[in-house]
């Protein structure tokens, strides 16, 4: 129980901006422990992760030009960009269950294999978000007046810096762990500037007089999903920073 608790008042403290120092008491190998450590040295484990993370990487640019392209009104590379995040979720989907299966497989780091699940996984939520979006626009089409374009693709891309970041903190969980602190707190601020877009966006289509209370509920739904990636880079961030300092006691 005083362990949870102690956990959990890490957590409180580094979400109200207080920067903690991971690896305090530890030894400077177990703070700088590379991946290739961590992994026993298998490099094809290690690729694995990296091509992971750049796949879910370009997974978010595609997203974001998918809605460039949706606003500028271009459907043909629209298109292009929903079938570029489909094949690239679907590539997702299948190097994480081959991690998963390294690392059952080859019975590596049990003591953090459960942490390191929850984590790839956590991660693909971001990919699998980008493309239910750019789907959900594709389906219902919905109609965006040209002076809303801005706030969308400003939404739009601070979500995307807000998942980036947590993909950064990521490869630093597994190659540099002091070094998650310096990008989580990247994560937490994007979240809040999406929350505050989100917020002005709205607040722009209600005060609309020319949108009719459908259109007005159309275009709030969507600049929540929208506004859902960076949701849950925000939640990732969360877990990375309770596993970062699990692997510091």
């Amino acid at each position: 129980m005083h362990g949870l608790f102690g956990l959990w008042k890490h957590l409180r403290r580094y979400r109200e901006g207080v920067v903690e120092r991971l690896g305090v008491g530890t030894t400077p190998i177990l703070r700088g422990v590379t991946m290739a450590i961590l992994f026993k040295a298998t490099h094809s484990l290690e690729n694995q992760i990296d091509e992971y993370l750049d796949t879910v990487s370009q997974g978010l640019i595609v997203f974001g030009e998918g809605v460039r392209h949706y606003l500028e009104r271009d459907s043909i590379r629209f298109e292009e960009r929903i079938k570029a995040i489909e094949r690239l979720e679907g590539m997702a989907d299948s190097l994480r269950r081959s991690i998963e299966g390294g690392l059952y497989g080859h019975s590596l780091i049990p003591e953090h294999r459960g942490d390191v699940l929850q984590l790839l996984e956590s991660i693909d939520d971001l990919i699998d978000m980008a493309k239910e979006t750019l789907n959900q626009f594709l389906v219902e089409q919905p109609f965006i007046p040209e002076p809303l374009n801005r706030h969308y693709t400003e939404l739009a891309q601070t979500s995307i810096q807000a998942g980036e970041a947590v993909i950064v903190a990521t490869r630093a969980f597994f190659k540099n762990l002091s070094a998650v602190k310096d990008h989580l707190h990247k994560v937490y601020f994007f979240e809040k500037e999406a929350d505050t877009i989100g917020n002005r966006l709205k607040l722009a289509v209600f005060q609309s007089d020319e949108l009719e209370l459908a259109q007005k509920m159309h275009l709030r739904y969507f600049a929540l999903h929208i506004d859902s990636i960076a949701d849950v880079a925000e939640g990732v961030a969360d877990r990375l920073t309770i596993f970062a300092i699990k692997r510091t006691l």
